[in-house]
């Protein structure tokens, strides 16, 4: 009779989703097509899953279902799809005017002490959707399974300035601490996602114990390292930036809105690190591989070669922002529209903020069928390595 060599287990396979406001839509359609690509018992293929920002929020609702692979992408799917801008931040006239009085008294006074704005908007109805559609305790009941890993959620001390990467995962694993960068074991909380995708002015810092946190991405110089700390073999990354992005083929002699400012400053926190740590990654894959294995070991060298796969839209995202942009609530249209969202260049900014239903939906459809386009070469790398038999 034929028995499994247990030396030969499947290399783990880490899930990487970034930042990226409203765009972490597309990282739900990459999720349902992948859903659709694996069989139907097919149990949860990332035992490591890493997220920051709202790619944060999208893993550990994957994590936290992570027993039933399927059924988890559904439930994404379904809150993604009817999304609506009122389930994020307070995008009602009064909300709305109320934080900007604050902010105009407190330029015009020179600082409201204790009742200085926190940020531009008020992100409380997420706090209320998460703790109404998250059951966290399931991440600890995955993880004894065997269904998880370890989960990881990425984001950066205002104190300290580091980043730190807040990590549940099986016994015995310990935390890590490089430069600017730390992993600290910890049950992930509903702080830790607040805090992870806390847009810096945009939303609200999150105090976990004695610092406060902001947007994970701020300080994230290597996206892919969290992974690789809790032991990923292989990594799959889902970006929500194409490699060239609408501004960057435009000439104009108008001088740049606000808008287009923060949408240039959100793309270089969202989507620039990870280019940059696919890059590296590359490097370092090609000189280890001329390295003989013996040799590796005869001289202590802790390295080794990580596959990386990343899916990444093959559209632009600003047009598609545009097309849905007047689906926003008059007074976020009000307020987009003072910043400058509505002139040249512009629709970065509403990218990441458009939590609409046309413009989430459009983004799913468009992760589905980019990912459906690598159907073979998902299939390869996710796919278990044929363990040898013995008689």
């Amino acid at each position: 009779m034929a028995q499994v060599d247990v030396k030969t287990r499947p290399p783990l396979t880490a899930l990487v989703l970034t930042g990226g406001g409203a765009r972490a839509a597309y990282q739900v359609g990459v999720l349902r097509a992948l859903s659709h690509i694996l069989p139907p018992d097919c149990p949860n293929p990332f035992p490591i899953i890493c997220g920051t920002s709202a790619g944060a929020i999208n893993a550990a609702a994957l994590a936290s279902q992570a027993i039933n692979f399927h059924q988890a992408v559904r439930q994404l799917v379904l809150v993604w799809r009817n999304f609506h801008v009122d389930q994020v931040y307070r995008g009602d006239f009064l909300g709305v005017a109320k934080t900007g009085a604050r902010w105009l008294a407190a330029l015009v006074a020179g600082g409201l002490g204790k009742n200085n704005p926190m940020s531009l908007l008020d992100n409380s109805p997420l706090e209320r959707l998460l703790r109404e559609r998250l059951a966290l305790d399931g991440i600890q009941h995955a993880i004894d399974a065997g269904a998880v890993h370890a989960l990881a959620i990425t984001a950066t001390g205002y104190l300290t300035g580091q980043s730190v990467s807040f990590f549940q995962g099986a016994p015995g694993m310990e935390g890590w601490r490089r430069a600017r960068r730390i992993g600290v074991p910890e049950t992930i909380r509903i702080e830790h996602l607040l805090a992870s995708s806390s847009l810096p002015f945009v939303f609200p810092a999150v105090r976990i114990r004695r610092e406060y946190f902001g947007d994970g991405s701020m300080r994230q110089i290597a996206p892919i390292s969290p992974a690789l700390h809790l032991g990923a073999e292989r990594v799959l990354a889902v970006s929500v930036g194409s490699h060239v992005s609408a501004t960057e083929r435009r000439t104009t002699e108008e001088y740049p809105s606000f808008a287009q400012l923060a949408g240039h400053a959100l793309n270089t926190i969202f989507l620039d690190t990870l280019e940059v740590d696919i890059e590296r990654m590359e490097r370092i894959n090609h000189t280890v591989s001329l390295i003989p294995p013996e040799q590796r070991a005869k001289h202590g060298l802790q390295l080794r070669e990580v596959e990386v796969l990343v899916i990444r839209p093959s559209e632009e995202l600003e047009p598609i922002a545009a097309r849905y942009a007047h689906t926003l609530p008059k007074s976020i249209r009000w307020l987009l529209r003072g910043l400058g969202a509505t002139r040249h260049g512009g629709a970065t900014l509403v990218s990441y903020m458009l939590f609409e239903q046309a413009y989430c939906r459009a983004l799913i459809d468009l992760g589905y069928k980019d990912t459906l386009a690598q159907r073979g070469e998902i299939l390869r790398f996710i796919s278990a390595r044929e363990p040898e038999t013995s008689d």
